[in-house]
């Protein structure tokens, strides 16, 4: 794996925008977008920040090796932890869903029901 594939594992897995990760090696979001994409590479005093960042060494971050499997973990973990926001989200949404029917029905039927049901008693 090319060290810029590992940059973005590394990133995500870490959870670290582009910008956040620019911040902590005080460099530019567009400078980690450049080795992203491989376009260029980081110099050797941000390899070092880089590997004491991801807790790797700087061997590992540079050669064409996989990723150590505590990596991959760490992004399972994300993984887990971005499904329980989408299902926070979700809950949210449906919440969201069923108060709008209710006032829909209100409005609607139960309202209009009732006008109906006055209307022929009083009259």
């Amino acid at each position: 794996m090319k060290f810029n594939e590992k940059l973005i594992k590394l990133r995500k897995a870490a959870g670290f925008s582009q910008e956040e990760l620019g911040n902590r090696l005080n460099v530019a979001r567009q400078t980690v977008s450049k080795w992203k994409l491989g376009e260029t590479t980081p110099e050797m005093d941000k390899l070092e920040e880089l590997s004491n960042i991801f807790g790797i060494s700087i061997d590992e971050l540079v050669k064409d090796e996989a990723i150590p499997n505590v990596i991959t973990k760490e992004m399972n973990q994300e993984k887990i932890d971005s499904l329980y926001k989408d299902i926070g989200t979700a809950k949210k949404g449906i919440k969201t869903y069923l108060i709008i029917v209710a006032v829909f029905c209100l409005l609607f039927i139960i309202i209009p029901l009732i006008i109906f049901f006055i209307r022929t008693v009083l009259l």
